[in-house]
């Protein structure tokens, strides 16, 4: 399905994720998410038409221009927050690369220290795709972040059924425990599209319970 998939929007114009890597200097980076996945998000941000974006990972910023170029027609922005240092001074260079360096704030630190200095219910859209583990805690800041009817999406949110590589396998646990923690939420609505390695979309409900 992937590979048909591929075929068909190889001659689409989009960013390529090959060409976008090949041209970072850094190669040494959390993996970025598939095109599928960019797509995917790009298509989300023109339906719901938002405007304030919150990223959480940036890694070398792939998914931040690929959100970043809906935006800039939009007259919308993007905070991304990336805790490495290094990482996210090449994220930096690739934004200026692309033209979109205007409308981003990047944060630099711990997600766990910078979310709670952020606005409550100011954000269109948080896409969450940062530290597995870091998932299920930094959740319910997430949806206090949303505005109501605003969109929450997590990457790799079908960790717990693929043929990881070893290396990655201590992170199901956690991924585990969000997903039930996303299911068992009485302030959002959601379900897990399988694309990429699994993406979660919710939306914050209009009324509170």
């Amino acid at each position: 399905m992937q590979s048909y998939i591929d075929n068909l929007y190889k001659d689409r114009p989009s960013i390529s994720k090959a060409k976008y890597i090949t041209e970072t200097k850094l190669q040494d980076f959390i993996p970025v998410v598939d095109e599928d996945v960019a797509r995917t998000l790009a298509l989300i941000l023109q339906i719901s038409k938002a405007k304030q974006v919150l990223e959480i990972g940036t890694s070398i910023g792939y998914s931040t221009v690929s959100m970043a170029k809906i935006l800039q027609q939009q007259n919308g922005r993007i905070t991304t927050i990336e805790y490495d240092e290094v990482v996210a001074d090449q994220a930096k260079c690739n934004f200026i690369n692309a033209g979109i360096n205007e409308i981003v704030d990047l944060k630099i630190g711990d997600a766990r220290d910078i979310l709670p200095t952020l606005e409550s219910e100011s954000y269109d859209l948080i896409f969450l795709d940062v530290d597995k583990t870091l998932y299920k805690p930094l959740l319910k800041t997430c949806i206090s972040l949303l505005k109501r009817g605003g969109i929450l999406l997590a990457e790799d949110t079908l960790f717990p059924i693929l043929n990881l590589e070893e290396k990655w396998r201590y992170l199901i646990p956690s991924i585990e425990a969000f997903n039930q923690a996303i299911i068992k939420s009485d302030e959002i609505d959601s379900t897990i599209l399988p694309i990429g390695d699994g993406l979660t979309i919710a939306v914050k409900k209009l009324k509170a319970h």
